[in-house]
C-alpha cells in the first residue's frame, strides 16, 4: 500500500496528437480536398466551352474567307449550311447587307452547334459591293 505522504505519479503527456487535434487536421485537409475537386471540375467546364468557340470560329472563318474571295456578284444575300469539324456538326448562315457607303456591302457569318439556336461565333467582314 502507498504511502499517504508519498506524491502522487505524474503523467507525462504523449508525444502525439490530441483528438480534436486530429479532428481539425482533418477537417481542413477535407475542406482542401473539396476546394480543389470543384477546382477540377470547373477547369473542366471551362476547357469544353473554349473548345466549342474555336472551332465555331474555325467553321466562321473559313466561311468568311471564302465569302472575301468569292466574287461581289456571286453573293446571295443570304446562304446557310452545314460543316464538320472537331466531328462535330455546325450550322452557319451568311447574311449580306448593305451599308452606309454604295460601294461597300456587309457580311455577316453566324455558326451555331447543330440542333441549338445559340449563336457560338460570328465573324464581319466588309467588300466592295459589285
Amino acid at each position: 500500500m502507498p504511502r499517504p505522504d508519498a506524491p502522487l505519479p505524474t503523467c507525462r503527456p504523449s508525444g502525439g496528437f490530441s483528438l480534436i487535434e486530429m479532428l481539425v487536421a482533418v477537417s481542413v485537409l477535407a475542406l482542401t480536398v473539396l476546394a480543389l475537386l470543384n477546382l477540377a471540375g470547373e477547369n473542366t467546364r471551362t476547357a469544353v466551352i473554349v473548345e466549342e468557340q474555336v472551332l465555331a470560329g474555325v467553321v466562321a472563318d473559313n466561311r468568311a474567307a471564302e465569302a472575301l474571295l468569292a466574287a461581289p456578284a456571286e453573293l446571295s444575300a443570304s446562304a446557310s449550311g452545314e460543316d464538320t469539324v472537331g466531328d462535330r456538326t455546325w450550322r452557319w448562315s451568311r447574311r449580306v447587307a448593305a451599308t452606309d457607303m454604295p460601294s461597300i456591302m456587309r457580311i455577316d457569318v453566324t455558326v451555331m452547334p447543330q440542333g441549338e439556336e445559340r449563336v457560338v461565333a460570328e465573324a464581319t467582314l466588309f467588300q466592295a459591293a459589285p
